[in-house]
Order: structure tokens, then sequence, then C-alpha cells
């Protein structure tokens, strides 16, 4: 067994851990790094006032704001019908499947969409981030 320095509450045992030592020396992986240590990174500021940044920013927003709206609405749309028309949503369409079973089914399959067309989107702010990291990088 190794040695720990005093004080190293880090349990010791026969498989690998996920957790440092204490005393280590170096610098930390990034999945280690606090947010402290990330603080001079990039000049947050100077980014934050960057006309592209605030363009990102707004691009996301657009987005969004009514995918959440779109998604709220037609989830709460269901129960609703159930509520108010609850003999329309009985209505059978094929066999004993009804209205309300079909547009339970529904959100599972809007939903799959929505989060296919959110990746897509977030991929292109990701490359828009990337980009304006870059260029606050070379300065």
């Amino acid at each position: 067994m190794s040695t720990q320095p005093s004080g190293d509450l880090t349990p010791e045992s026969a498989s690998p851990t996920d957790v440092a030592p204490l005393g280590r020396t170096g610098t930390p992986p990034a999945h280690e790094r606090t947010a402290a240590d990330d603080a001079n990174a990039a000049p947050w500021n100077a980014i934050e006032a960057d006309p592209e940044f605030r363009k990102l920013l707004a691009a996301k927003l657009r987005f969004i704001v009514p995918a959440s709206i779109f998604f709220v609405a037609y989830y709460f749309t269901l129960p609703i019908l159930v509520g108010w028309w609850p003999d329309l949503m009985k209505r059978e369409v094929w066999g004993k499947v009804n209205l309300a079973y079909l547009f339970a089914l529904s959100q599972f399959f809007m939903a799959w969409a929505l989060a296919f067309i959110y990746v897509r989107t977030a991929a292109k702010w990701d490359k828009s981030a990337t980009a304006l990291l870059a260029k606050f990088a070379k300065r």
C-alpha cells in the first residue's frame, strides 16, 4: 500500500477511484477544475460586450422560448381536451384506440422531434461559441 500524505482522507482501495488524493501536485485535469480555476480562462467581460455574443444569445432565445412554450402548450392540451371534451377524446378511430390514446402517443413523437431539432440547432450555437472564444483567444 502506498503512503498517503497526513490528513488525506481519500480511501485506499484495490480499485481505481475518481477521487484525487490530497497533496497531489501538478495541474488538475479539465474535469476537476473549479470555477475559480477557470475565472481567467477568457476575457468574459469583453466577450459579453461583443456584438457576436449578443447575436448568439438572441438566436438562442428565439429558439428556446417558442420551443418551450410550444412544448408546454402541447403537453397540457391532452388533459384539457380530456377534461373539457371527453366525448370527442373517447371517439374510437381504430379498434379500441381512441383520440386520447393517439394524442398521448403523438406527444412522444413531438418530444423526440423537438429534441432532434434542438440538438441540430444547438450544434450551430456551439460552433458560433467556439469561433467567438477563438476570436478572443488570439488577443
